[in-house]
């Protein structure tokens, strides 16, 4: 039995409230101009790619939740050295998938899903291993959700086809600015 610790409290009742008021007010803590943005291109993709408003929103809003929660858990520095290695990994994942989705973008004709669906499957299970001793079994079920969602061969295909070109851009423009700033 672990002993009583106010921290964890504490930590516990700020990611339950943080869960219950994941609106815009409070993802700007924790998300800045730049990452809305992308977030707002990606929704808009999402709607399209699915023909589903709802979809589209459920996903934005399980990603804009696993990024607080995970955000919160990283400044109260609940994660151990181990942990903050699989932290450093997935990290660089990312940014690699980042990388790679820019330069899919940049370079006509480039464009593979399979890379883009590996690395994001990666992301995924580096992130659960993460998180696996600090968040319940729905927030689990949230980060699955987002990463196959936007690991879809099908979803990158079209986003990466010239209907989605406008789309693309300004996703690759966030991303661009995120990578420059050292954000991602």
């Amino acid at each position: 039995m672990e002993p009583f610790s106010s921290r964890n409290l504490a930590l516990q009742a700020e990611k339950k409230l943080l869960s219950k008021m994941a609106g815009r007010s409070v993802a700007h803590l924790f998300i800045d101009e730049t990452s809305s943005e992308v977030l707002d291109e990606l929704y808009r993709v999402s709607k399209e790619y699915t023909q589903s408003r709802g979809e589209a929103q459920r996903v934005i809003k399980d990603l804009v939740k696993v990024a607080i929660k995970v955000a919160v858990l990283h400044r109260n520095g609940r994660f151990g050295p181990g942990e903050m290695t699989l932290a450093d990994r997935f990290r660089q994942k990312l940014r690699q998938g980042a990388m790679t989705a820019l330069s899919f973008g940049e370079v006509d004709f480039t464009f593979e899903a399979d890379v883009l669906t590996a690395l994001l499957t990666e992301c995924r299970d580096t992130l659960l291993e993460l998180v696996e001793h600090h968040l319940t079994t729905k927030s689990h079920g949230r980060i699955r959700h987002v990463f196959d969602h936007f690991s879809d061969p099908s979803l990158l295909t079209a986003l990466y086809s010239p209907s989605y070109a406008q789309h693309l851009g300004k996703i690759c423009d966030g991303l661009r600015k995120l990578l420059d700033e050292g954000k991602l």
